[in-house]
Parts: C-alpha cells; structure tokens; sequence
C-alpha cells in the first residue's frame, strides 16, 4: 500500500463540487449533515443534568434546613440517622448529572464540532475528547464513582447481624480499594 494522502483514498481522490454530479452533492451534504441527529441525544441530556443539578441542590438546601432548624430551632426531629444518606444521595444525583453533561457535551464534540472554548481554556478538559473510547473511558470513570459513593450510602445503613456480615464489608472495601488503585494505574498519565 503506498502513502495515502489527505485528499486521496484507494485511487479515488476527493472531487470538488463542480466536479460532482448535482445528486452527488445533494446526497453527500444531507449525509454529513445528518451528523446533527446527535443533537436529539445532546439536548436532553443536558436538560437531564440541568434537572438533576437542580435536584441535588435542592436536596443539600433541605438538608442544610433541617440541621439548622434541629440545633437553632430546637426541633424535634433528629437529623442524625438522615443527615449523612441524604447527602450522600445528593452527591450520587450530582454525579449523575456529571454523566450527563460529559456525555452530551462529548457528544456534540464528537459529532457536530469542536467547542473551541473548552479546548482555549484547557485541553485536558472532561469535555475535549477525541475519540469514543475516551468518552466512554471518562463516563465510566464517573460512573464507577457513583457506584463507590452508592455502596458507602449502603454502608452506612448496615447492621451487623453476623461476625461474618463485617468480614463481608471488609473484603468489599478491599476489593473496592484495588479497582480505584488498578483504574488511577491506568491513568498515570492523565
């Protein structure tokens, strides 16, 4: 196989549009703009992480009423089995609404063009991926974090029935403990 060029691929070079046969053309400019489908993933997965922000928000304000309210106000109801699963929740909605963000902002950059914003300000920016691997490599990194705060929100409302029900969490703890060492060796470089 002897070099390709940009504009030439098998013998078959990349013809101008006078060159082309006007249903050439016609067919080849609805191809490429068909990329913009993409856009009925982008926009509402943006509208879900702008929801899910809200949520979240929302969920920290409740909170942060109801331990004022408990220790200015005297209330009688007692924050401290709530206090820590609710936020918890709240944290594990935000990093879904992460997910969401990355997603149709990576989406869109794939696809539909580059947000040259993102890229002036920092090239190693969630948001300035390259490829489909990368993408799906920074939602799952994100995604397997949601997972370790969903198992600590778990974790915290454990009773232990058994000895065996602590060595139980303890080997999960571990195992959890060796995917995040094994996934930042992945990432050195980053």
């Amino acid at each position: 196989m002897t070099g390709h060029t940009p504009n030439q691929q098998d013998n078959n070079p990349i013809k101008t549009p006078e060159q082309q046969h006007p249903w050439e053309r016609k067919t080849e400019r609805w191809l490429w703009n068909s990329r913009f489908l993409v856009m009925l993933a982008v926009v509402p997965s943006l509208l879900g992480s702008v929801c899910l922000f809200v949520v979240g928000t929302i969920d920290i304000f409740k909170v942060v009423a109801g331990t004022l309210r408990y220790y200015l106000l005297g209330s009688d109801t007692n924050i401290h089995d709530s206090l820590v699963p609710d936020i918890i929740v709240a944290v594990d909605i935000y990093l879904i609404a992460i997910v969401l963000l990355i997603f149709g902002l990576g989406v869109y950059r794939l696809f539909v063009s580059r947000i040259d914003i993102a890229e002036a300000s920092n090239r190693k920016h969630p948001f300035n991926v390259v490829s489909l691997d990368q993408l799906k490599d920074k939602i799952a990194r994100v995604v397997i974090l949601a997972v370790i705060i969903e198992f600590f929100r778990a974790v915290v409302d454990i009773r232990f029935d058994t000895p065996l029900d602590a060595i139980y969490l303890a080997l999960s703890v571990l195992a959890l403990a060796a995917a995040l060492y094994l996934m930042s060796l992945g990432h050195k470089d980053e």
